[in-house]
């Protein structure tokens, strides 16, 4: 087996897969890139048993076969070629030989028939959405999932497709994004948990595109394609909690702010918080908003006076600052939108503006109490 390639070209597709390969495999033949060739395609593939991610390249060949090819090894000996065609052949003593305009390079090689096959999807429902939406939708909402091993259903991404529209909701249960297209929409009412890191691997390749994601999934497995790529992963088995019931309906007090300010603010008077609560105090009177923190411990203490405009009685609520600094982060909107009903109930924070139509976030943040 035989075959000329560009060295930038494999080089950006592999880069892309080598994403999923985990630094500590139990299975040895998952450190390698399967390759496939097929005349002049070459279908590239890598697999961490959960998610396999595979891409179609164009090379000059007229041969088939497959092989492993150990990945680090293969990336790390790519990133130091200048753009040039390299030469990739099969020899007999178990290696393959890759000849460059200077020299040549052997690496042991694996057989092809090891590598673990990517599941096929029975029966699946399908949507398309474009591919800078979905990134979008995932980096709105991939920070608030949580990490407890012991509730994996909250440690993805939840995707709730109808015929309506498209939702998007993560949660840690202190935090949570609901992130709503209005403007997409699905064939079929259907509700499946993304894992992380499949769904960061995504984010990373559909940033910016417009390209058409056609996604494809059932009750175990959901499967991604695009360009001449298609990923497929196992789903996060389980129900999600019903993250409606939190969502409080009746907000009376309604505070709006510059984002920015509102976030420099806090990140600032936060330096001076507890180090294990990360407290930080809002108090709302009148066009007032007081920001402050106190570390009782080592006597640091701050407090900060920003204008806001606000509706509703005097309160004062704690929150993680932390949690608050992430979210306001993660907006873009010039101006940020705090609802609150009661010091004890979750505080719902919104964009005013820099939406696209459509397009709806809402964030939720819990309390904490305060210690006065």
């Amino acid at each position: 087996m035989k075959f000329i390639v560009s060295s930038s070209y494999l080089l950006r597709q592999l880069q892309v897969l080598g994403g999923i390969i985990n630094n500590n495999n139990t299975l040895p033949i998952l450190d390698n890139f399967l390759f496939e060739l097929n005349g002049n395609a070459l279908k590239v593939s890598a697999s961490d048993l959960e998610t396999t991610i595979s891409s179609k390249l164009e090379v000059e060949s007229n041969e088939d076969g497959s092989v492993c090819i150990p990945a680090r090894l293969l990336l790390d000996t790519l990133k130091t070629f200048p753009e040039q065609p390299l030469t990739f052949t099969v020899e007999d003593n178990n290696t393959v030989e890759i000849s460059s305009n200077h020299g040549k390079y052997a690496l042991a090689y694996a057989s092809g028939e090891d590598f673990p096959n990517a599941v096929e999807l029975k029966d699946p429902s399908s949507t398309v959405i474009q591919g800078d939406i979905l990134a979008t939708a995932i980096s709105k909402t991939i920070f608030a999932a949580g990490n407890d091993d012991l509730r994996p259903v909250m440690s993805g991404v939840f995707f709730q497709f109808s015929t309506d529209e498209l939702t998007f909701v993560a949660t840690d249960a202190h935090k949570l994004v609901k992130y709503t297209r209005k403007d997409v929409k699905a064939s079929q009412t259907a509700e499946f948990i993304m894992p992380k890191k499949p769904l960061n691997l995504l984010k990373g390749i559909l940033a910016g595109s417009e390209e058409d994601v056609s996604i494809e999934y059932n009750e175990s497995n959901a499967k991604f394609v695009f360009d001449n790529t298609e990923m497929v992963c196992r789903l996060i088995d389980g129900k999600y909690p019903n993250y409606e019931a939190v969502i409080p309906k009746e907000n009376p007090n309604k505070l709006s702010i510059d984002r920015n300010q509102f976030l420099n603010s806090v990140r600032r008077v936060s330096i001076f918080s507890n180090k294990t609560t990360h407290q930080i105090r809002l108090k709302v009177a009148g066009a007032e908003l007081n920001v402050s923190a106190e570390d009782i411990d080592y006597s640091n203490k701050a407090d900060e006076r920003l204008t806001c405009d606000y509706q509703g009685d005097d309160m004062q609520i704690g929150f993680n600052s932390r949690f608050l600094t992430e979210m306001l982060n993660n907006l873009t909107s010039d101006d940020v939108s705090l609802e609150m009903s009661l010091p004890n109930r979750a505080g719902i924070l919104t964009p005013v503006d820099g939406l696209d139509e459509g397009e709806e976030v809402t964030m939720l943040v819990m309390p904490v109490m305060l210690n006065n």
